[in-house]
């Protein structure tokens, strides 16, 4: 589920399209298919890009996995990618989509194939012994697609005659679909990962944090009723956005505002203990970025900086810009702690005084963004600790689409 499989299995679908593109080329090469307009190389070189191009527009929707909808999308882009008559996707059990003439006859018979193919595992081609006689599909290409639970369906091509070029196209096709479900089904177990993580920080806040605040709150009922009524505002809206069931990802601008509202009941609990400094930069706060990772990094500078002290906490959390990317830093002056330990923590190698927080959010940074975007944390044993989160202002697949507001 790591980043070099995702790079492994990119590759690979690369190297398939490239040996495709050389296919077709030779294929067009040979019918000697001339270029009208700007020259853009030779028939090969043309075919390769037309190849790129073709296949760009047909990932998009398997990336969703093997479903109806995705197979309708992508089945006209393959198509054209093998220039035959006419192709279906088919899942184990039935033809997901058919992209071409011949659906009406042919399709019962397909799926009869397909059996064959799943349980061989091998592309098959074959005469298909249509007995219309205006039919244009005389011969038949079955391919097995394939994802990490085995076999999942197949893609058929639809020729007017027997070509060993089209066998080895429609192979090559399948195979390069294939990688894009396993993509698929990467995508989603690192989802799953992610929505398992959120609900361990949830875990974290629910029992220690909630009574904590409700017991503040309540100190101020009678003394200062209004300040309780401000505080259990707060502590609902607080509560509301960490809960919230939709979305990975939240912007900068909501992240801090849940903070602050953290620190709010924080200041409740230690009063003038906790001092905090906020510089945020009015141009990072749209930036998107993975969901409840500011505040696990502010509470763990307040329980540095106050739990198990008497002294005053200062903590300072800052935003800027800087081009690409936006730069969060979280600076407290607790208690710190051993760098080989922290270095451990991080690792998953032993528990630690820094809960689940740090190495949560951690490890959901580098799952997005790739390794060189981990917490880099400075610190030492009694010189406190600072935090420094790199968010790249634009990635691929990384928006957010919901705003602030009831779960």
């Amino acid at each position: 589920m790591t980043g070099a499989v995702l790079a492994a299995l990119a590759a690979a679908g690369g190297a398939l399209l490239l040996g495709l593109g050389w296919v077709a080329g030779r294929r067009h090469a040979v019918r000697g298919e001339r270029a009208v307009g700007l020259d853009l190389g030779t028939p090969v070189e043309r075919a390769t890009f037309h190849t790129l191009h073709t296949a760009s527009l047909a990932a998009p929707p398997l990336r969703a996995g093997l479903t109806e909808d995705a197979a309708r999308k992508a089945a006209r882009r393959l198509r054209s990618l093998l220039g035959t008559e006419a192709l279906c996707l088919t899942d184990r059990e039935s033809v997901l989509a058919w992209d071409g003439p011949g659906a009406d006859h042919h399709e019962r018979r397909a799926m009869d194939r397909v059996a064959q193919v799943l349980e061989s595992g091998r592309s098959q081609s074959v005469r298909t012994d249509c007995e219309r006689p205006d039919c244009p599909l005389k011969w038949a290409v079955f391919a097995p697609l394939t994802g990490e639970d085995g076999m999942l369906g197949a893609l058929v091509a639809y020729g007017s005659r027997e070509s060993a070029v089209l066998v080895r196209a429609a192979t090559e096709v399948a195979r390069w679909v294939s990688v894009q479900l396993e993509l698929s089904e990467l995508d989603r177990a690192r989802t799953r990962l992610m929505e398992a993580e959120i609900k361990a920080l949830r875990a974290q806040i629910s029992p220690h944090f909630i009574f904590n605040s409700l017991a503040a709150i309540a100190s101020f009922v009678r003394t200062d009723p209004e300040r309780a009524r401000e505080l259990l505002l707060e502590f609902a809206d607080f509560t509301r956005y960490s809960f919230r069931r939709h979305g990975d990802f939240t912007t900068l601008a909501d992240e801090l505002r849940s903070t602050e509202q953290y620190l709010a009941l924080a200041g409740a609990r230690f009063g003038d203990r906790l001092k905090v400094t906020l510089q945020v930069a009015p141009e990072v706060l749209p930036v998107a970025l993975p969901f409840l990772c500011v505040q696990p990094l502010v509470e763990n500078a307040v329980k540095h900086g106050l739990e198990n002290t008497t002294g005053e906490c200062r903590i300072m959390i800052a935003a800027r810009d800087a081009g690409s990317e936006a730069v969060l830093t979280i600076e407290d002056n607790g208690v710190g702690m051993d760098p080989d330990l922290l270095r451990r923590i991080l690792a998953g190698q032993c528990p630690g005084p820094v809960g689940i927080g740090l190495p949560n959010v951690d490890e959901r940074m580098r799952q997005v963004y790739g390794d060189d975007y981990g917490l880099v944390i400075e610190t030492a044993v009694g010189a406190g600790m600072k935090i420094t989160v790199r968010i790249p202002k634009y990635r691929a697949g990384v928006h957010s689409s919901v705003r602030r507001g009831p779960a």
